[in-house]
């Protein structure tokens, strides 16, 4: 193999090793665990070090505003003792479907503090009123429209 050829092999198989680990990292830093609560709180020092999409329903009469940062707790869908604080620190507006009972789904991670610090949220809303109608909430006609 002549020189030429020799420095455009290295070349090649350098650019694209780059390219592979660029790829997976960008893959792994974008990789989020979908958990409950329970899950979440399960796997004790692990959850500090990942992104986590956690989900829970809001615990009536916690959710806190202070400007643009919400502060709330979600609690397990199954045991309802266990309960996390959640911190929303994201840009976006929350959705109109996010109250008390309702099923919050927030990206972040968990602070050693035991706070859980999101920077984005959506709230189901599928079986909100069934929640509202579970827990004595009287649901008015004209918030549906």
């Amino acid at each position: 193999m002549k020189p030429k050829q020799l420095k455009f092999l290295v070349g090649s198989v350098l650019i694209v090793l780059v390219l592979i680990y660029l790829g997976y990292a960008g893959f792994k830093s974008s990789m989020s665990y979908n958990q409950t609560v329970s899950e979440m709180l399960a796997s004790k020092d692990a959850a500090f070090n990942r992104h986590i999409e956690l989900e829970g329903d809001v615990v009536p009469g916690t959710i806190k505003r202070d400007g643009k940062i919400v502060i709330f707790d979600v609690n397990d869908k199954k045991d309802k003792q266990k309960i996390v604080t959640i911190r929303y620190e994201g840009k976006d507006p929350l959705p109109d479907t996010f109250r008390d009972n309702a099923t919050a789904m927030a990206k972040g991670k968990l602070e050693r503090s035991g706070v859980f610090v999101a920077t984005s949220m959506t709230a189901k809303c599928a079986s909100k009123y069934e929640k509202e109608k579970a827990a004595g909430v009287v649901v008015d006609k004209a918030d549906l429209n």
